[in-house]
């Protein structure tokens, strides 16, 4: 049984690259595999290990980073390897808007707690508003939910001021996988002006965990980035499968429809990429059959 940790923290790094070589040797040393991603304003990433105490020992090393003693992580499991390798990113920001100004450090919408969800959402004044992905979003979100439709956060943006018009003397409770997007973009909505905003604490990572399925408002599965592809109530491992072509999820049914190349394409995409794209991936599919052969 492997221990998986979703965690993210936002904090000043002064020099982010001087802080992946000693976590990275951390994490091999102890056969944590995940992606970590480094930047300037914190941590974010998922990681899974053989055992607890070896998660633990990356996350008390991360608590020791500048500034990041409140971090905090959620915990599920998985009896298959999550992921293949540890890869300790740097990058601009540790989840993608594109706003420079946008500063969680300086404020966010007011944390509303899993078992206060429902209460909220559930008033006629309160727009909720999905901040995920359209691939997400397509397999699962809270009964009545506004998707933004949109192909990455950075759209998000761009989609609120063309719609932002629709919620005027609205309250807006705002939503995501673990909770990160929802600090970029409840503080962005402050920043517009948007004088009452909420996030659900924890994401709906925290909500599947703590809320009995008898009383969700949760419609679906939840979309995460590892190899269970989604989770369910109880964050018991949903139906999904990955389509290796565009990273999308799909359901075991789909693989029989005439669309379907393993590695290769699905529904989704078989339209979206060249002849020339699709002899590429039969061959990384090819190489990934053979390298698995050989481990063997």
């Amino acid at each position: 049984m492997y221990t998986i940790a979703a965690l993210y923290h936002f904090a000043r790094f002064e020099d982010p690259e001087t802080l992946k070589p000693p976590l990275l040797k951390l994490c091999l040393d102890h056969e944590i595999t995940g992606t970590l991603l480094l930047a300037h304003e914190g941590v974010n990433g998922t990681i899974a290990g053989p055992s607890q105490g070896a998660v633990d020992a990356v996350l008390a090393h991360l608590r020791g980073l500048p500034g990041c003693a409140d971090l905090e992580h959620k915990i599920s499991h998985s009896d298959v390897p999550p992921f293949g390798k540890m890869k300790v990113r740097l990058k601009r920001e540790i989840v993608t808007m594109g706003q420079p100004d946008v500063d969680p450090l300086a404020g966010t919408g007011h944390y509303v707690t899993a078992d206060a969800w429902n209460d909220l959402i559930g008033q006629d004044d309160v727009a909720v508003i999905d901040t995920r992905n359209d691939y997400e979003v397509a397999i699962g979100t809270f009964k009545g939910a506004i998707d933004p439709k949109t192909e990455s956060f950075g759209e998000f943006p761009a989609w609120w001021e063309a719609n932002k018009d629709r919620f005027h003397n609205k309250r807006i409770a705002m939503f995501c996988t673990g909770g990160i997007r929802c600090e970029k973009s409840t503080n962005y909505l402050l920043g517009q002006g948007v004088e009452e905003v909420y996030h659900l604490k924890g994401g709906i990572l925290k909500y599947l965990e703590e809320v009995p399925q008898e009383q969700s408002t949760w419609e679906g599965a939840c979309f995460v980035f590892d190899n269970r592809v989604s989770v369910e109530h109880g964050l018991k491992p949903g139906p999904h499968l990955l389509c290796h072509g565009c990273r999308r999820p799909i359901l075991p049914k789909d693989t029989e429809r005439p669309e379907y190349e393993a590695g290769v394409s699905c529904h989704n995409c078989i339209e979206e990429t060249t002849e020339d794209d699709k002899n590429r991936f039969r061959e990384r599919q090819k190489q990934m059959a053979l390298a698995k052969m050989r481990k063997w």
